[in-house]
């Protein structure tokens, strides 16, 4: 069958990214595996065999126990997981389709300031933060309905969505992998996975020599230089500003719970009946000239006005709670992140950052150092 096909293609094309990128170390050979990415998985397969939206299907099952989640859709969900723990983000670096895409759109990349990197890279949190908070509403797998290449692979979509996937392929020409950088929630948990990895792409195969090449050559900032030559941090700062960073932690999250209470009102309208339900409202407080199509098609069924207005108030009610717990989750990002950043880490030489680093090849021709 072809979910049989489609299962058995995504296994081979990460074993062989896994081979590629720690075996054979050939950029060239990595990118055409990229291509054959986008042509299967994206226009032969229209980009829905996707292990990015299948971040929902996980979380629906989660909170619906009558919600079965199709063996298919674990699979694609686990196996760029299982790899990333074993060999680094392989999927990222020649599977995913929107990875994909947008590295062969990358002909002109230039590096994003560091700092602008590391506050940007709390989006994707965000992104999935509010994915897993719609999901929840069963609000819809907002994940799938804003993917910005979807539309090409589909060859049609809405016109906004062309506009918002152009850009992102526009801006990808110069800002590498601008989804898969600042907004793709399932790259967080890649991340995650990657971080504590078996075996990772290496830029050298063997002692750096401190050339600084590869670190020219990386547009992602997914590459660590060697440590300060100079005297190190002594162990009592080092551990008094972790220690105040700890104790600030607890201040954020209770922070982002309280901003969370504020958002429960624009989170809300995340849900369809929650907007059809204000739509209505507006209509009859003579807020708005004539009806939409929602509120046109609401007034020709059967359901009595009252009752969509409970409807709306008992999903803000559950709203209310949820993105409280929306909030305390950034809190706790934002947090971790800080401390990321508080903890210096000894480097001989020059190396990719586990977490962050797409395994790509592009460092690897830049290195004078070969086996």
């Amino acid at each position: 069958s072809m979910v049989g096909w489609d299962v058995a293609v995504l296994l081979l094309t990460l074993s062989l990214a896994s081979f590629l990128i720690l075996k054979r170390r050939k950029r060239k050979e990595i990118f055409w595996l990229t291509l054959f990415s986008v042509i299967y998985f994206g226009f032969i397969r229209n980009g829905c065999v996707c292990s990015v939206g299948s971040v929902q299907n996980i979380m629906a099952g989660c909170c619906d126990p009558a919600y079965g989640v199709p063996l298919t859709v674990l699979i694609f969900f686990a196996a760029p997981l299982i790899f990333a723990l074993l060999f680094g983000r392989v999927f990222c670096a020649a599977v995913c389709p929107l990875g994909a895409i947008q590295e062969a759109v990358a002909i002109k990349p230039i590096k994003v300031p560091l700092a602008v990197e590391k506050v940007l890279s709390i989006f994707p949190y965000i992104y999935l933060g509010l994915a897993m908070l719609s999901v929840s509403m069963n609000a819809g797998f907002i994940i799938c309905q804003y993917d910005p290449f979807v539309g090409f692979f589909r060859l049609g979509a809405g016109f906004s969505m062309l506009i918002f996937g152009g850009l992102m392929l526009l801006i990808g020409i110069f800002i590498a992998r601008p989804y898969c950088r600042f907004l793709c929630p399932y790259g967080v948990l890649l991340n995650w996975c990657s971080k504590l990895s078996w075996k990772h792409a290496a830029i050298t195969p063997s002692e750096c020599i401190d050339c600084k090449l590869c670190g020219d050559s990386c547009p992602y900032n997914a590459i660590n230089g060697p440590s300060a030559k100079n005297e190190p941090e002594p162990r009592l700062r080092g551990a008094w500003r972790l220690g105040m960073l700890l104790l600030l932690l607890p201040v954020l999250v209770a922070l982002g719970f309280g901003v969370g209470a504020l958002l429960k009102e624009p989170l809300s309208r995340m849900h369809p009946t929650v907007r059809l339900a204000e739509r209505v409202a507006g209509e009859e407080l003579g807020r708005y000239e004539g009806t939409s199509v929602e509120s046109e098609a609401f007034r020709g069924s059967d359901q009595p006005i009252a009752e969509l207005y409970a409807e709306a108030v008992e999903l803000k009610a559950g709203f209310a709670v949820g993105s409280r717990w929306f909030g305390a989750f950034i809190g706790v990002v934002i947090g971790c992140k800080l401390i990321s950043l508080s903890i210096l880490r000894k480097r001989d030489g020059y190396e990719p950052d586990q977490g962050t680093c797409y395994s790509c090849g592009r460092c690897f021709k830049y290195c004078p150092v070969q086996e």
